[in-house]
């Protein structure tokens, strides 16, 4: 069974932590949920971030999320794949030395990244963004631009993900689906335990070409 690495923190996003360790459970992967300085059996608190007409995203207590690895005994190696939620989180687990170089072997070795919200604040840190196409949470464009990172605009419900090689990104927990459809047909996922379900992708991804600034969406891909 292939195995795939999610990094989890206190006030990770509820749905951006939980809606991919539950689906890549379904699609039969083993899903290893880790966190620093915690173990196996420990919880880790989660924020619910919505979106209610505000200038910025609300914030309300989630639930107890499980641990459910040790984060000092990954080895990039047994994974096929990596997943970085959001949420409050990245904000300091990109200051975990050995959580950014696990990032960067991860990408070192072709390995699918999914970075969603404020995922890919890691991914700045780490050092992996430049002249990759990559979109986030719309507060997170200045770190990716700064990192020399390729922005790409989310729509206007924050629903598009995009993939550049290895790496697939969306701005928040709305884009689920796309981003999901992206891993599921994405070869480079690995195939996980044989499935009843067909690998078609409702929604593709969006193109974000190189310097575009432009909104794109499954359906209006960027020019």
């Amino acid at each position: 069974m292939k195995k795939i690495l999610v990094l989890a923190g206190d006030y990770v996003e509820d749905y951006e932590v939980m809606v991919p360790f539950q689906m890549l459970q379904m699609l039969g992967y083993e899903v290893h949920a880790v966190c620093p300085g915690k173990k196996p059996g420990d919880t880790v608190r989660t924020a619910i971030h919505d979106f209610e007409g505000d200038q910025t995203y609300s914030e309300k207590r989630g639930h107890n999320f499980a641990i459910n690895a040790d984060f000092d005994q990954v080895k990039v190696a047994d994974y096929a794949g990596l997943v970085i939620p959001g949420g409050r989180a990245p904000e300091y687990l990109r200051l975990n030395a050995r959580l950014l170089e696990i990032v960067r072997e991860f990408n070192d070795a072709k390995k699918p990244i999914a970075a969603v919200c404020h995922g890919p604040q890691i991914l700045v840190s780490a050092g992996v963004l430049r002249n990759r196409q990559c979109t986030a949470y719309p507060a997170v464009k200045p770190d990716v631009v700064d990192a020399g990172g390729v922005w790409c605009e989310p729509n206007a419900t924050a629903t598009n993900a995009f993939v550049d090689g290895n790496l697939v990104t969306g701005p928040a927990w709305p884009a689920h689906p796309v981003a999901s459809s992206a891993i599921w047909t994405s070869r480079s996922w690995g195939a996980p335990l044989a499935s009843p379900w067909p690998r078609r992708s409702p929604s593709p991804p969006s193109r974000c070409p190189r310097g575009a600034t432009t909104r794109c969406s499954p359906s209006t891909p960027c020019r």
